[in-house]
């Protein structure tokens, strides 16, 4: 049987010495006694997995609502792309894919119902409020909301995986967020996530038929892309020719991201952790001509997914939803589950609770709860 000291050994050895190490971690703000087989980094990992909130992902909508169709990706299976390919990018750079795996896995747990159009009105109900923001909103899941270890305890997850949380986005305007780069691990997640989504939307928006193969004609990673497919003799149908695009997408994304990353830790002469989180640009990045591509992916997709007629439908559906529920709720918390009304009356912040209860909720959940509204 391996060890936990035997791992920790491990990645000081193979590991590069910029990677963060389980051995060295900052610890949990609650001590806990370290586990025989597991290091500090698996469990997080492990912990996250088996918790409510990461399960109630797969009825929280990417883009399209579970009720939409049975294809199309979910938060679930999202965070599930990406953190496969935060870990082969971790794999690759010699980073810690325990650590990067768990940032992964709970970067998405603070997305209220109906995506990111939810995200957005959950703000606008809370805006004299302090506001919310899913990236913060995942981190208080796993700090206070997830208490199943014991209660105000949350997760109890390692310092590492909770700044991964806060720092994925490099959101340096916002003051609760130290102006300072995240780990290599952090980084890399918030590029995976990017990775993840460009390429699956383009797949679910074919699927839904709210553009087709002939409008990627234009882009010019479709032209780059385009002599690979023509190549593949038993590609007989538009299906098959886009299901490859993606994979190919997905592939030329990440060895772009390997090789500009590995130039830039040796033009950053980059030795140790602490050179990463001082430095003054991240280190985790796509070049430039990939960059520039990128950008003309994501002005397509804007225009023909994003702000497509179908996708948009659902504003007026999550606006009814959520204003009513948040609404109702203010008006009567003891109406909330026994959990959310006991920490109302335990911290006096009505608003904050209400906020977790609907941010926690499932689309169809959602849907259900302001349905049977007696008002």
């Amino acid at each position: 049987m391996i060890t936990r000291e035997e791992i920790e050994d491990r990645e000081i050895t193979f590991l590069a010495p910029y990677a963060v190490k389980s051995k060295f971690t900052k610890g949990r703000a609650h001590s806990e006694d370290e586990h025989p087989y597991r290091s500090v980094f698996q469990r997080d990992k492990d912990r996250i997995l088996f918790s409510a909130s990461f399960r109630r992902l797969q009825y929280k909508a990417q883009v399209f609502s579970n009720f939409e169709g049975d294809y199309y990706r979910t938060r679930l299976t999202h965070t599930l792309e990406v953190s496969h390919i935060a870990r082969s990018i971790a794999r690759s750079l010699r980073l810690n894919e325990d650590l990067s795996e768990a940032i992964a896995l709970a970067h998405d747990l603070g997305h209220g119902p109906f995506g990111h159009i939810g995200e957005k009105i959950i703000n606008e109900c809370m805006e004299a409020h302090g506001g919310f923001e899913h990236n913060r909103q995942s981190l208080r899941v796993v700090e206070k909301l997830e208490d199943i270890y014991s209660p105000g305890k949350g997760l109890n997850l390692t310092a590492e995986t909770k700044q991964g949380l806060q720092k994925h986005t490099y959101r340096d305007s916002d003051s609760k967020v130290p102006i300072s780069h995240a780990t290599l691990e952090a980084q890399l997640v918030d590029i995976a996530d990017e990775i993840a989504y460009d390429s699956h939307d383009i797949d679910d928006g074919v699927r839904a038929g709210l553009f087709h193969e002939e409008d990627l004609h234009s882009l010019t990673v479709w032209k780059e892309i385009v002599g690979r497919i023509e190549d593949k003799s038993y590609l007989v149908n538009s299906y098959q020719r886009m299901r490859l695009f993606t994979r190919f997408l997905i592939n030329d994304q990440v060895t772009d991201l390997l090789d500009e990353s590995e130039r830039r830790l040796k033009r950053s002469a980059i030795r140790v952790l602490s050179d990463i989180t001082t430095g003054k640009e991240p280190i985790i990045s796509f070049s430039q001509s990939m960059i520039d591509k990128k950008k003309e992916l994501k002005a397509f997709l804007y225009k023909n997914f994003y702000r497509n007629t179908q996708v948009m439908n659902i504003v007026d559906l999550a606006e009814s939803c959520i204003k009513k529920l948040f609404k109702y709720y203010c008006k009567t918390p003891e109406t909330m589950p026994v959990y959310f009304y006991q920490k109302v009356k335990e911290s006096k912040d009505l608003h904050r609770i209400v906020c977790d209860y609907i941010a926690g909720m499932t689309d169809r959940y959602a849907y259900e709860k302001h349905k049977n509204l007696p008002i």
